[in-house]
C-alpha cells in the first residue's frame, strides 16, 4: 500500500513537471541514451543464434536505431543511428534473401549521403553502397555470412544438409517437441530456394519448407503453421509448373481445411511509403521499392480489384485496391516529346493479376493528372500508370486490411486559389459587413471544417455496453450536433464525410478533407476496451505512438493489428513531412481541455482526463490541415455508454468541442481577440 502511494506521488510530480499538455515531447530519452539502448539490442541479437532466425528481432533493433535519428535529426547521433539501421537491414538481407531489405539499406545509405555530407558516417555509407553495387562482401555482409554457415555452399550441398537436419529431427522424440528445431530445418530448406530460385534444387527446397510447416502443425496445432504450408505449396505450383513437386503440392493442398486457405488477419504486408519532390521533368527513373514483410496471400497471386481517385485542382489521391499484400515498386519517368509521351508515374505490383471487373482506364483530367490506367504488364505483375500534367510533390504508401496502395499528388498552388476564392466576403448595403462575414473574419484561416463521424455502413465500430448500441450510430448523432453548432456559433462552413449510415474507407475520409481544401479535420469516435471499468476522454493527433494504450486504440480504429501499427511507425516520419503536427497538437490540446472543463462544470461525475495522445491513425494519414481524432468516451463502460446515447450529454460534449475550436482560433490568430466573438446560439 505504501509503495502504491509513493508511486502515485511520483507520477503526479512527474506529470506536473512536464506540464499537462506537453503533447509534442515524444520521448523522454535523449538521442545518446536511445543509441546505447539500440546498441545493446543489437549486441543481444548478434550473440544469439536463435534470435537471429526471427525477423521481428532484427526489425525491433532497427526501429531502436531509427528512433535515435527521429529524436534529433540534426544532432550528432542522428547519422550514427541512421547508419546502423541501414547496416542491420544489410545483414538482414543476406539472411532473408529479400530484395526489399537490401533496398531499405540502400535507401538509408543514400539518405546519409544527402543529409550528412560532413559526417564520418557519409564515408562509411558510401563504402557500403559501393560494396552493394559491386556485389562484393562489405564488413556488414561478412558478419551476416558468418552467421549463416550455409553461405558459399552449392544448392545441392545445402539441400543435403537440410535433409540431414530433418532426418535427425524425425528420429529424436525430444527434438520434435521444440518449435525452434523445426524452424531451424525449415530455414535450411528455404535457404536452398533462396540460393538459386530458378535452379534445379529450388522447387525441392520450397516444397520441403512447406512440408515441414505442415508436419509442425501436427505437433503445434497452430493454424499459422498450416497456412504457411499452404502458401508455400501454392508458391511451388505458381513458380514451378513443370516440376514434379507441383503435382505433389497440388495433391496435398486438396485435403487441407478451408481455413488454412484463407489468409489470417495479420498476414498482410507492412505499410511502406515514399515521398518525392521536384518540378515537372526533374527526375529520371526515380525508384522506390516497397516490400511486404510476410508471406503472400493464398493462391500465390494477388488480384488488383479496383482503381479509385479523388481530385481538386491542386491535389489528387489515387488508390489501388488489391486482394492481399504484395511487393510493389514506383518509378517516375521524364516526359518524352519524341514519342509524344507525358511525364509518367507508375506502380508495378508483383505476383499480381488484374481482376475481371477492373476498369482499366480512369480519366482524371484535373490540373495534375490526365488519367490512371492499369494493365497486365507481365504474366505475374500489374502496372498502374498515371500520366502527369504537372506536380510539385507526390507520396506513395500502402495500407492493409484490405491491402491498398495510396498515391497522393500535390500541385504547386497548394490550394491557394481555391482558398482565396472561398474566403471572399460580400459587402452588404452601406458598406457594412454582414454578421456571418464578420464571424468568418474572426476565424481568418479557419472557415471550412470537415467533421468525420467514424465507421458507418457495414463497419459498426465498437459495440456498446447496452444491447443494440453501436459506435457508428452514436458518433453520427454527435457529429450532426457538432456540425450544427459550428455553423451557428463560429459561422464556419462545415462538411460531413458522411451524414447517413454508409461505409467509407479510411483513405476516402482524408481525401474528402484534402479535396475540399478544409482548414480543420475532426474525426469523432467512441473508445472501447475489454475491461468495462475503463473510462475517460482523450484526443489524438497523428504521430508516432508513445505507449501501448495509444497503439491499441490506433489498431482498433484502423481495423488492423497492433503489430501492423508497430510496422507503420518505422516509416511514419517520412510520410508526415507535410503534416501539420504542431497545429494538430495544439488543436487537440484546446479541444481536450475544453471537454474536461465543460463537462465537469456541468456537474458530470467521474470525468477522467486521459489527455492528449499521439498515434498513427490511417484516417489522419495524408491530411494537409490540422487534424485530430476525438475519443468522446468509452462506449464499453456502463456509465459512459448511457451518457453517449443521452442527447443532453451529446449537446454538452459538442459545446465543449466548439469551445476548444474557438480557443484554437484565438490562440493561432491573435487579431481574433480584438473583435467580439459571435454570440452563442446565433444562426448562420
Amino acid at each position: 500500500m505504501l509503495r502504491k502511494k509513493i508511486l502515485s506521488v511520483f507520477l503526479l510530480l512527474a506529470y506536473l513537471g512536464v506540464g499537462i499538455f506537453a503533447a509534442t515531447s515524444v520521448h523522454a530519452l535523449t538521442a545518446r541514451q536511445a543509441y546505447y539502448k539500440a546498441e545493446d539490442c543489437y549486441k543481444k541479437l548478434r550473440n544469439s543464434s536463435v534470435k537471429k532466425k526471427y525477423r521481428e528481432n532484427w526489425l525491433r533493433c532497427i526501429e531502436k536505431f531509427q528512433l535515435v535519428y527521429r529524436l534529433d535529426p540534426g544532432g550528432p547521433w542522428a547519422p550514427a543511428g541512421l547508419y546502423m539501421s541501414g547496416y542491420l537491414y544489410q545483414q538482414l538481407a543476406r539472411l532473408s534473401g529479400k530484395k526489399g531489405d537490401r533496398h531499405e539499406a540502400v535507401d538509408i545509405y543514400q539518405r546519409i549521403l544527402k543529409r550528412y555530407p560532413h559526417s564520418r558516417y557519409r564515408q562509411k555509407a558510401a563504402l557500403q553502397l559501393r560494396a552493394l553495387a559491386s556485389g562484393k562482401t562489405s564488413s556488414a555482409a561478412s558478419l551476416a555470412m558468418r552467421s549463416n554457415p550455409d553461405t558459399g555452399k552449392s544448392a545441392e550441398q545445402m539441400y543435403r544438409d537440410a535433409e540431414a537436419c530433418y532426418s535427425r529431427l524425425r528420429k529424436s522424440p525430444e527434438k520434435v517437441k521444440y518449435r525452434h528445431n523445426w524452424l531451424r530445418c525449415s530455414e535450411k530448406f528455404q535457404a536452398v530456394y533462396r540460393e538459386n530460385p530458378s535452379g534445379p534444387w529450388a522447387a525441392a527446397g520450397l516444397y520441403m519448407t512447406a512440408k515441414l510447416h505442415a508436419d509442425l502443425y501436427g505437433y503445434s496445432r497452430s493454424k499459422g503453421d498450416l497456412r504457411a504450408a499452404y502458401n508455400d505449396y501454392q508458391q511451388v505450383i505458381a513458380e514451378f509448373p513443370d516440376s514434379r513437386y507441383k503435382v505433389k503440392a497440388s495433391l496435398l493442398i486438396k485435403d487441407m481445411p478451408i481455413w488454412a486457405k484463407t489468409p489470417s488477419a495479420v498476414s498482410n504486408a507492412t505499410v511502406a511509403g515514399t515521398r518525392r519532390t521536384g518540378a515537372q521533368g526533374s527526375a529520371i527513373g526515380t525508384r522506390q521499392l516497397s516490400v511486404g514483410r510476410r508471406r503472400y496471400s493464398s493462391g500465390g497471386m494477388v488480384t488488383v480489384n479496383n482503381l479509385r481517385y479523388w481530385s481538386n485542382p491542386n491535389y489528387t489521391r489515387v488508390v489501388i485496391d488489391a486482394s492481399a499484400a504484395t511487393n510493389f515498386e514506383s518509378h517516375l519517368l521524364r516526359k518524352d516529346p519524341s514519342r509524344n509521351k507525358p511525364q509518367r508515374l507508375y506502380i508495378d505490383l508483383y505476383r499480381s493479376r488484374l481482376g475481371p471487373d477492373v476498369k482499366t482506364i480512369i480519366p482524371i483530367n484535373d490540373d495534375l493528372l490526365l488519367d490512371a490506367r492499369a494493365g497486365q504488364y507481365k504474366k505475374d505483375s500489374v502496372r498502374v500508370v498515371m500520366d502527369i500534367k504537372s506536380y510539385k510533390t507526390y507520396k506513395i504508401f500502402s495500407l492493409r486490411d484490405p491491402f491498398r496502395i495510396v498515391i497522393d499528388v500535390w500541385g504547386t498552388g497548394n490550394g491557394s486559389k481555391a482558398r482565396t476564392k472561398r474566403s471572399q466576403i460580400t459587402v452588404g448595403k452601406k458598406g457594412k459587413l454582414p454578421a456571418s462575414a464578420l464571424a468568418k473574419q474572426l476565424a481568418l484561416g479557419v472557415s471550412r471544417i470537415i467533421i468525420d463521424p467514424g465507421h458507418g455502413g457495414r463497419d459498426y465500430g465498437a459495440p456498446g455496453y447496452l444491447k443494440g448500441v453501436h459506435e457508428k450510430k452514436v458518433v453520427l448523432q454527435i457529429a450532426r450536433r457538432l456540425a450544427k453548432m459550428l455553423r451557428s456559433q463560429l459561422k464556419c462552413q462545415v462538411i460531413m464525410t458522411r451524414n447517413s449510415d454508409r461505409f467509407l474507407t479510411l483513405e476516402e475520409r482524408t481525401a474528402i478533407a484534402n479535396t475540399k481544401n478544409a482548414d480543420l479535420f475532426i474525426s469523432i469516435h467512441a473508445n472501447s476496451n475489454r475491461d468495462r471499468r475503463a473510462y475517460g476522454i482523450e484526443t489524438y493527433f497523428l504521430n508516432l505512438a508513445t505507449d501501448d494504450e495509444a497503439i491499441r486504440v490506433a489498431a482498433t480504429e484502423n481495423a488492423t493489428s497492433t503489430k501492423n501499427i508497430s510496422d507503420l511507425q518505422t516509416i511514419l516520419s517520412d510520410l508526415m513531412q507535410n503534416a501539420k503536427i504542431n497545429e494538430s497538437s495544439r488543436l487537440a490540446g484546446d479541444v481536450q481541455v475544453a471537454m474536461i472543463r465543460h463537462l465537469r462544470n456541468k456537474r458530470y461525475s467521474r470525468i477522467k482526463d486521459k489527455g492528449v495522445k499521439q498515434a498513427p491513425f490511417y484516417v489522419l494519414l495524408g491530411a494537409q490541415m490540422p487534424a485530430i481524432l476525438v475519443e468522446t468516451s468509452f462506449i464499453s463502460n456502463p456509465r459512459e455508454c448511457k451518457r453517449l446515447i443521452d442527447p443532453k450529454y451529446q449537446q454538452r460534449l459538442c459545446e465543449a468541442i466548439v469551445d476548444g475550436v474557438r480557443q484554437y482560433i484565438r490562440d493561432t490568430t491573435p487579431t481574433a481577440l480584438m473583435r467580439k466573438p459571435p454570440a452563442r446560439g446565433s444562426s448562420g
